[in-house]
């Protein structure tokens, strides 16, 4: 048989997976709003992912970033930093008023940009693989001693997330929107930031779930909905309410009651 035949075949045959891999990655538009060109501007960045305007967006590798010039005023998007100059990673040339400019994200890594017309204007593309972060979980509690950067897997994106001592809870904020049709969130907990059993609200509903580990760690797969707003995790502990600074004091103050019980006793 002539092998011709079969090429039409062979690329019919893999259309299908490639559709699968480009559907994997997501695309994310960073807009550069009216008034952005000045340095008083309230911001300078507006994110269409969860609505920030930092200028920080966090992606996975494979996914892109869209800026797209909603200003009045000629802007670039230019790798690198306004102290140290351009680092040849991307650069959007001239970008005139409605012009947009793309680029793929290939490698993990912290990739800043700014504006090279206004230096003022900077932001930075966070490009982390498999897992989302978010970072400083518990610097809220007790002296802000002991926190834990926790891992996440989801199609939307966890903003917050607020550690409750006497509830012995954390719950997470959801926002953005959905980037697939999986509304699973797979979270990464360390035991000493919170301990199971577990129980898990969904918008104040509780939900089933799966409980795996990974040593001591554990690693829950929660259900959710397209628009849902908060995951709270309900634990037996959560990180503890006493830093090192009060526990120190604690410390200090117990030992000098034992020494000055020691003296009394002497005395009698």
């Amino acid at each position: 048989m002539n092998i011709c035949y079969l090429l039409p075949i062979f690329a019919l045959l893999l259309i299908p997976l490639s559709s699968d891999v480009l559907a994997e990655s997501s695309s994310y538009v960073v807009k550069m709003p009216t008034g952005s060109a000045s340095p008083d501007a309230p911001y300078y960045w507006q994110s269409e992912k969860d609505g920030s305007t930092t200028g920080i967006i966090e992606i996975l590798v494979g996914d892109s970033v869209v800026w797209k010039n909603a200003d009045t005023a000629v802007h670039t998007v230019t790798s690198g930093t306004s102290d140290e100059g351009p680092d040849d990673i991307f650069d959007s040339r001239m970008m005139s008023p409605g012009e947009g400019f793309p680029h793929e994200f290939s490698e993990p890594g912290n990739y800043p940009y700014y504006c090279l017309l206004h230096p003022w204007m900077i932001g930075e593309v966070i490009v982390t693989e498999g897992y989302s972060v978010i970072p400083g979980v518990g610097k809220d509690v007790g002296d802000g001693s002991i926190f834990f950067d926790v891992e996440y897997s989801f199609n939307r994106i966890l903003s917050t997330a607020t550690v409750d001592e006497d509830g012995k809870s954390i719950t997470l904020d959801i926002v953005g929107v959905t980037k697939s049709d999986d509304n699973n969130l797979e979270i990464v907990l360390p035991p000493a930031l919170v301990s199971g059993p577990f129980v898990v609200f969904v918008d104040d509903e509780i939900v089933e779930f799966e409980h795996t580990y990974d040593g001591d760690i554990s690693i829950l797969i929660i259900p959710s909905e397209a628009n849902s707003e908060t995951i709270t995790i309900v634990g037996t502990t959560v990180v503890p309410e006493f830093g090192t600074v009060v526990m120190a004091v604690m410390i200090i103050s117990i030992s000098m009651i034992i020494i000055a019980h020691n003296r009394f006793k002497i005395q009698i």
